[in-house]
């Protein structure tokens, strides 16, 4: 059964996090936010708790002038990002009725706890399966939003969120394998030289958040780009080789003996120098 008529009626949040490892952009925490009618999801990612008010409201006025009404109710837990001054006051001056659960039920928000649990299930498997950095988490989880908003069937109605909430039904043919092998356009961004090969390899993490690109991450310098230029290797037999902030000791052994290095303790701490990491340029999650 149904309870509300159409989307806005009723919108459930929680918070996804907090995860151990920041991602690129610094965040440790995603509100996950469900339309009631349509089940529709959306993912806006924060660094701290208290930056909740912040992604609802903006939130909150995007979706209103999409669908051309407002958001009647939201269902949350007692959390304090939640039952605040600020949300308080933003309810009241929009005619938003904000219910909470009673203390230790989630039950009585299974709806948005659900979501939770399947996008924690799926970026977990998505990270392990690919070898890919934790910190790159957040794309894992847009993208697994992304996907479930276009395949995922409302049993009633036997649509779609994306189809219930948009009025039309999703196109699915630009989807991609995620962390498949992918090659993009050498435009010479990176100072190429003029025997350099004509496309780079990159690694396909996602769609863009605003626009029609894929978002894609360069190994090489540790960055998540956007392009639309792109070539897609889905075979089954690729799986890239996993890439980590630390070099470890065996790979260090390696090193040192291909380049005839001295030797040294690899056991010292202070002889280890970091190499790589999320680059403070990188983008987008």
């Amino acid at each position: 059964m149904i309870s509300t008529k159409k989307p806005l009626d009723v919108l459930h949040m929680d918070l996804f996090g907090p995860s151990r490892i920041a991602s690129l952009a610094g965040n440790f925490y995603a509100l996950v936010i469900v339309d009631d009618y349509s089940r529709y999801s959306w993912t806006p990612f924060l660094a701290y708790k208290n930056d909740a008010y912040k992604a609802f409201k903006k939130l909150a006025k995007v979706l209103q002038n999409e669908n051309g009404c407002c958001v009647k109710s939201i269902r949350s837990d007692h959390g304090g990002e939640f039952q605040n001054a600020m949300f308080e006051r933003f309810c009241e001056k929009h005619g938003i009725s904000h219910t909470f659960l009673a203390p230790m039920t989630p039950q009585q928000n299974g709806v948005v706890e659900r979501k939770n649990r399947s996008l924690e299930e799926l970026v977990r498997t998505m990270l392990n399966e690919s070898k890919l950095p934790k910190y790159l988490w957040t794309n894992a989880v847009y993208t697994a939003g992304y996907v479930l908003n276009r395949t995922l069937i409302r049993p009633i109605l036997k649509k779609t969120p994306y189809e219930m909430y948009k009025g039309r039904k999703p196109c699915v043919g630009h989807l991609r394998v995620f962390e498949c092998k992918c090659f993009i356009l050498n435009n010479g961004k990176y100072n190429l030289g003029k025997f350099d090969g004509k496309s780079d390899e990159r690694i396909h993490i996602g769609y863009a958040l605003n626009g029609h690109a894929y978002q894609i991450f360069n190994k090489r310098f540790l960055i998540v780009e956007e392009s639309m230029h792109v070539m897609f290797d889905e075979s089954d037999n690729y799986m890239p080789k996993p890439v980590s902030d630390d070099l470890e000791c065996d790979d260090l052994r390696t090193v040192l003996h291909k380049n005839d290095l001295i030797d040294i303790d690899v056991n010292d701490s202070h002889a280890i120098k970091k190499e790589g990491g999320p680059s403070k340029h990188a983008g987008f999650v």
